[in-house]
């Protein structure tokens, strides 16, 4: 898989040199969300601020609308750091969702195969397209709603 290369410039500014423009952290996460692997690299020193970069995605999407991390898992996290089990818990949060993306995709992929099997499969196919369309919409209609400047909001 490419890895779709972000620049950020001195001035705070994501670039994306593939389409020649200006992105927000809302437009990288989407570009992951869809699937790409991402590197993000200082403009000036060439850096990979990558994790930065994510983070910052996280903080904002932990702060607008159901946090996914509560301050009790961020409170058990934080006592990881510096300690002897740094480590091995790094590696453990990444295996685990490694492998709970795994569980989802292999259940997605068994009820797509059990609709596909089922003689009203052409049903539930067209239901399934109009779930992802409203799951697209409101997706749309959340980003665009949190994501709306006020007069003093200033450009990240």
């Amino acid at each position: 898989m490419t890895v779709h290369v972000i620049r950020k410039y001195s001035n705070r500014r994501l670039y994306d040199p593939e389409q020649s423009k200006h992105v927000t952290l809302d437009q990288v996460r989407e570009l992951i969300v869809s699937g790409e692997r991402v590197r993000v690299e200082d403009a000036k020193t060439g850096e990979d601020i990558t994790r930065n970069i994510l983070l910052q995605i996280i903080v904002e999407r932990e702060e607008s609308g159901r946090p996914l991390l509560s301050a009790d898992v961020l409170e058990q996290l934080i006592r990881f750091y510096g300690g002897a089990m740094q480590e091995l818990f790094g590696d453990y949060l990444e295996r685990s969702v490694s492998a709970f993306t795994e569980q989802q995709e292999t259940f997605q992929d068994q009820v797509r195969q059990m609709l596909e099997d089922n003689p009203m499969a052409d049903m539930a196919k067209r239901n399934l397209e109009l779930w992802d369309q409203l799951h697209e919409m409101l997706g749309k209609a959340w980003s665009s709603a949190t994501h709306k400047k006020g007069p003093d909001d200033k450009d990240s």
